[in-house]
C-alpha cells in the first residue's frame, strides 16, 4: 500500500484497475473520445474526491492524444493547414473554459451540458446528409471557414469547462464544416483535443488544484497505449461502422451525464 493522498492510499488491485482503464479510455479516446467517462468515475469508486478526481482524470487522459496523433499522423500531416488555422480559436476556447471552472459556480451549466453532447451526437449522425445537401457549397466558402473556427471555440470552451464528449462534438463541428473522410476528421480531432487537454490540465495544475500524481501516472501509460489502439482501429474500420460507434459512444455520453444531473 502507499499513501498518495489525504484519504487515499493506492493499492497493487488500485494499480491493476487503473492500468486496465486506462487502456479502454485510451481506446474510447482513440475512436470517438468519451474516455472520461471511464477515468473520472473510476478515482471517485477507488476513493479519491470528486474535484481532485476531475483534475487527476483530466491530466492522466491526455497521454491518450498523443496515441492518437501518432495513429493519424498521415492524415494530420495531409491537414496542416487545417491545424494551424484552428490553433488560435482553440487557444482561447479552453483557455475561457477553464478558467471559468475554476472561477465560477458551475450548476447552470452543467445543466445544458447532457444536451449539447445530444446535440453534437445527433449533428453527427445525420452529417453524412447534410453534407450531401451542401455539395454544391465550395469547401473554401466563408461560411464553412467560420462555422468551422466559431464551432471548435465553442467546443474548445465546453472541452476546458467540462471535457466528457468533446470528440463526438469536435467530429460533429469538423464533419459540417469540411468535406473529407472520417479518417481526416478522426485525425483533426485528435489534433485539436490533445491542445485543449494539455491546456486545460495545465492551467488545473497551474491553480494549484491537486493532482493525485500516481494516479495520473498509471493513467497516462496506459491511455498512451489505449489511444493508439483505438486510433488504428478508428482508421481500419469501415466508415458505416465506425460512425455508428461514434454515434454509440455520444448517446452512452448524454445518458450518463443525464443521470448524473
Amino acid at each position: 500500500m502507499l499513501a498518495v493522498a489525504t484519504g487515499f492510499t493506492i493499492t497493487t488491485a488500485h494499480v491493476l484497475i487503473l492500468l486496465a482503464v486506462g487502456v479502454a479510455a485510451g481506446i474510447f479516446n482513440g475512436v470517438a473520445g468519451g474516455g472520461t467517462l471511464l477515468t473520472f468515475p473510476t478515482l471517485l469508486a477507488l476513493g479519491i474526491p470528486a474535484l481532485d478526481a476531475n483534475i487527476t482524470s483530466s491530466v492522466g487522459v491526455l497521454p491518450s492524444n498523443f496515441g492518437g496523433v501518432a495513429g493519424f499522423r498521415r492524415e494530420i500531416g495531409e491537414l496542416r493547414r487545417h491545424v494551424v488555422d484552428l490553433i488560435l480559436p482553440t487557444v482561447v476556447g479552453v483557455t475561457a473554459g477553464s478558467l471559468l471552472l475554476i472561477t465560477t459556480p458551475s450548476s447552470s451549466f452543467r445543466m445544458i451540458v447532457p444536451w449539447l453532447v445530444l446535440l453534437a451526437t445527433i449533428a453527427f449522425a445525420v452529417q453524412p446528409l447534410v453534407t450531401r445537401r451542401m455539395a454544391h457549397v465550395s469547401h473554401d466558402h466563408p461560411t464553412r471557414r467560420i462555422f468551422l473556427l466559431v464551432g471548435s471555440m465553442l467546443v474548445s470552451l465546453y472541452a476546458g469547462y467540462f471535457g466528457a464528449g468533446q470528440g463526438v462534438m469536435l467530429l460533429a463541428v469538423f464533419g459540417l464544416a469540411l468535406n473529407m473522410s472520417l479518417a481526416h476528421l478522426h485525425g483533426l480531432r485528435s489534433a485539436v483535443s490533445i491542445l485543449n487537454n494539455a491546456i486545460a490540465a495545465s492551467i488545473f495544475v497551474l491553480f494549484g488544484h491537486h493532482v493525485v500524481w500516481v494516479a495520473a501516472g498509471l493513467l497516462a501509460i496506459s491511455t498512451l497505449v489505449g489511444g493508439y489502439l483505438g486510433a488504428t482501429a478508428a482508421r481500419t474500420l469501415p466508415a458505416p461502422v465506425l460512425r455508428a460507434i461514434v454515434v454509440a459512444v455520444g448517446a452512452t455520453t448524454w445518458i450518463v451525464l443525464l443521470a448524473r444531473g
